[in-house]
């Protein structure tokens, strides 16, 4: 994936929600990759909503592993506040993208009603602190609700895909921007 991991003025310093901003739309982008990963190798998708809810699936993925990146660089309020810029962006993405397939009304909501469980059950699972990483638990869990988005068909082996292939591909696509954008503000924070 190619990414614009540069600010257009690199004099200019940058807020917690500009560089959410950046982060959020770099995670909508590598969900997007995924995506089209998982239907190159084979697994279909049959409606528009389905591809969104499926990127949905990752996007709750890397927003925590986001979150897991952030914790102990910044103080937990802007920690807090970083993510939380960065859901209501990826909200609204999404919010414009289904208005789109399904109409109007509001999708924000179930957005964040879902994230929310997904966030807290991820926060259960192990993290690798020395390479950063999420665990294989977590890459697992990734797949299973990716798998149940994609429905029976392809439950058999697209949990597989995802915990070998996309869990890795995705969260090194946030990584690329994430360490150009906003680790060297870590420093200026």
């Amino acid at each position: 994936m190619r990414i614009n991991k540069n600010w257009w003025n690199k004099d200019q310093k940058r807020s917690l929600t500009d560089n959410a901003s950046a982060i959020a739309f770099i995670a909508w982008r590598a969900a997007q990759e995924s995506l089209l990963a998982l239907e190159n190798a084979d697994f279909q998708t049959d409606t528009l909503k389905q591809r969104v809810l499926v990127m949905q699936e990752f996007l709750f993925f890397l927003i925590h592993v986001t979150d897991r990146w952030c914790y102990g660089n910044i103080s937990d309020e802007e920690r807090s506040a970083f993510i939380i810029d960065m859901a209501k962006h990826n909200a609204r993405t999404l919010q414009a993208s289904m208005e789109d397939i399904e109409g109007v009304k509001d999708y924000k909501q179930p957005f964040f009603d879902l994230m929310n469980q997904r966030l807290s059950d991820y926060a259960d699972l192990p993290f690798d602190e020395e390479s950063q990483e999420p665990s294989f638990q977590m890459r697992a869990y990734l797949g299973s609700c990716v798998a149940d988005v994609m429905g029976e068909r392809h439950n058999k082996w697209i949990q597989d895909h995802v915990v070998e292939l996309e869990g890795h591909e995705c969260v090194d696509n946030l990584r690329k921007g994430f360490d150009s954008l906003f680790r060297p503000a870590f420093e200026t924070i």
